[in-house]
């Protein structure tokens, strides 16, 4: 189950409601949660949840311990939003900040007390701000293990912190995090090795996203040789895996092949690939050997059963958009399952 954000998190926190989500698709086998802040200037959107002290830990083992009893195995996505975030969404003490001053400007977020709002200039980032969200992000990880996580994903992927660095529409840094790609990689690298370093190796990994253009992203000339190398570091490191999302489907420019092909090589490991799939492509590119495992999404949403309909070749039931970021139950807990008889059969 690929991690989406759902917004239930009433001031940040997870709930019964979330246990209940997560643990009724934990046939899913590997669940990735919504994207999870490591720290308070993380939580850029509307009620999404963080990781960051102890209560937040405390109410994740809810969660993690209602999948672990269905027999699911779920990882945690540590998200920072950075620039992708508004003040009215974070607490007292967040503040916006990017790895350079540069605005979203084409993006607009959502806030529960004035609506859709433009994303403020962020915040530039100084070099011993980075040095302490990397300590954000491995205090994080140490949550993650103490909430009962089976491991943590970083989300280097659609326009948030990791992914801000990668790129040059955003990154205009001119120190040893800027300017090069190998420059741009540098702040990741680190990140991925204080977490690995942390959590264990054998329980992270990371989302990428090239060629995304969420949140005013762009690939640009160097796009496919970066991540060919950014992968062969990530190896070197020892990650359990990389998960590649394309988003051709939702109007993203087409991944090329030679660059998953690269990404796959250079790594050597467990690739996890997500983006638009059905049972049917997720099969065949399984048999082609692009990958190991693929993270279906937005079909979990409105089938907790997924696995199931699958299985049976049953109708999958379409979800509720108006519902997706909204609080409460609705279009959250209460999609219907396969009837009983029908899955005796």
């Amino acid at each position: 189950m690929a991690p989406m954000t759902r917004s239930r998190a009433i001031n940040n926190i997870p709930n019964e409601l979330m246990a209940a989500y997560y643990s009724s698709r934990a046939e899913a086998g590997l669940i990735i949660t919504e994207g999870v802040a490591p720290s308070p200037d993380g939580l850029g959107y509307a009620r999404i949840p963080g990781l960051f002290n102890e209560a937040q830990a405390k109410a994740w083992k809810q969660v993690t311990d209602a999948v672990h009893a269905n027999g699911g195995k779920i990882v945690v996505q540590l998200m920072h939003t950075g620039r992708i975030a508004h003040p009215l969404n974070l607490p007292d003490e967040g503040i916006v900040k990017g790895v350079s001053a540069v605005a979203a400007a084409n993006t607009q977020m959502h806030t529960d007390q004035e609506g859709m709002q433009p994303l403020p200039v962020p915040k530039e980032l100084s070099t011993d701000e980075i040095a302490a969200v990397i300590a954000e992000f491995v205090k994080s990880g140490t949550y993650a293990i103490e909430a009962g996580f089976d491991g943590v994903e970083l989300h280097g992927a659609n326009g948030y912190l990791l992914d801000q660095f990668l790129n040059s529409a955003s990154n205009h840094r001119t120190d040893k995090y800027g300017g090069s790609p190998e420059n741009r990689n540098h702040f990741v690298l680190e990140v991925a090795t204080a977490v690995a370093n942390t959590v264990g190796k054998d329980k992270t990994g990371i989302r990428l996203s090239p060629y995304g253009a969420f949140n005013d992203m762009r690939p640009d000339e160097h796009t496919e040789h970066q991540y060919k190398q950014l992968a062969a570091e990530l190896k070197e490191v020892g990650i359990a895996y990389i998960h590649t999302v394309d988003h051709a489907s939702l109007g993203a420019p087409v991944v090329p092949d030679t660059v998953k092909e690269g990404i796959r090589e250079a790594f050597g490991g467990t690739i996890i690939l997500s983006g638009g799939y059905n049972a049917a492509r997720a099969e065949a590119e399984l048999e082609a050997g692009k990958g190991e495992l693929v993270a279906f999404g937005r079909p979990f949403i409105s089938n907790p059963d997924l696995v199931k309909r699958i299985a049976l070749g049953a109708e999958l039931a379409q979800p509720d958009f108006g519902t997706f970021y909204t609080p409460g139950e609705k279009g959250y807990i209460d999609y219907p399952i396969l009837d009983k008889q029908l899955q005796a059969n």
